[in-house]
């Protein structure tokens, strides 16, 4: 199925395509491996999930915010390569803030990975490492980075 089509299904849509805060690219080409800079929890300009995890942010609430960011990183695909050149979904790794006694981060990027395959579906399964550190942009909570495996024939952008 086409992953717009899925994205329909689970009631989900993509958020608008932020951009970069300094200087880089949200999407780098290298042959047929497409990196996507690092997204954090924005949902149309709107910063969410900002503070720890454990602390002020639930593992639930932990979890959508990771969700939020594999959309982020899915509107950056589908605006900067589209879903029909993508091979598949290689690796993500995924950053968190949280309290010193808290420690659910695989439940936490389940968010993150659980949305891949479900829209991307066999295309969607992947890699994953996961780092807990002790600071990120705008107290944001969580943030998450991908490579993609696109076709040969695709131009970089």
């Amino acid at each position: 199925m086409n992953p717009l089509d899925k994205l329909i299904e689970l009631q989900l849509e993509l958020p608008s395509v932020s951009s970069p805060g300094g200087n880089y690219v949200s999407v780098n080409i290298r042959e047929n491996v497409a990196y996507i800079a690092i997204q954090f929890p924005i949902l149309n300009e709107d910063y969410l999930f900002q503070g720890r995890l454990g602390k002020e942010i639930t593992t639930k609430q932990g979890c959508k915010a990771m969700e939020l960011c594999a959309l982020n990183v899915l509107a950056q695909v589908h605006k900067k390569i589209g879903f029909d050149n993508i091979v598949g979904l290689n690796h993500i790794d995924a950053y968190y803030r949280s309290a010193s006694n808290w420690d659910d981060s695989p439940i936490v990027v389940n968010g993150a990975s659980d949305l891949f395959v479900n829209v991307l579906e066999k295309k969607g399964i992947h890699s994953r490492a996961i780092f807990g550190v002790e600071k990120l942009p705008r107290s944001f909570s969580v943030g998450l980075t991908a490579s993609f495996t696109i076709k040969p024939t695709h131009n970089n952008v």
